[in-house]
C-alpha cells in the first residue's frame, strides 16, 4: 500500500480554520481526481470535497462556502482549506486519490471543533 502523507488537522473552536495537505508520492501518476472524504463518529464516510486534473472541483453541500480544496498537479499534493468551522465538521478527514483504476487512501487525520 501506497502512503499518502497528510498533514493538518487539530482542535479549533468554533468559526475558526484549519487547512489540511495531503501528498501523494511521485510513483502514483495519471492521477484523476484528488480529494477528501471525512467520517465522524457512528456515521458513513462522505464525500467533502474532490479536485480533478484539469481543474473541476466538487464539494458537498454543507461545505460550499466555507471550504476551498485545491491543488498542485506537478506535486502531486491537495489543500483543503476550511473556514467558519463548526462543531458538525468534526470527523477524522481522509485524504482520496483516484487514478484512472486505482484508489488510494490516507490513514486519516482528526479534526475536532469545539463549541
Amino acid at each position: 500500500q501506497v502512503p499518502l502523507v497528510e498533514s493538518g488537522g487539530g482542535l479549533v473552536q468554533a468559526g475558526g480554520s484549519l487547512k489540511l495537505g495531503c501528498a501523494a508520492p511521485g510513483i502514483i501518476t495519471n492521477i484523476k481526481t484528488m480529494g477528501w472524504y471525512r467520517q465522524a463518529p457512528g456515521k458513513q464516510r462522505e464525500l467533502v470535497a474532490t479536485v480533478a486534473t484539469g481543474g473541476r472541483t466538487d464539494y458537498a453541500d454543507s461545505v460550499k462556502g466555507r471550504f476551498t480544496i485545491s491543488r498542485d498537479n506537478p506535486k502531486n499534493t491537495v489543500f483543503l482549506q476550511m473556514n467558519s468551522l463548526e462543531p458538525e465538521d468534526t470527523a477524522t478527514y481522509y485524504c482520496h486519490v483516484q487514478q484512472s483504476v486505482l484508489v488510494y487512501w490516507g490513514k486519516g487525520t482528526l479534526v475536532t471543533v469545539s463549541a
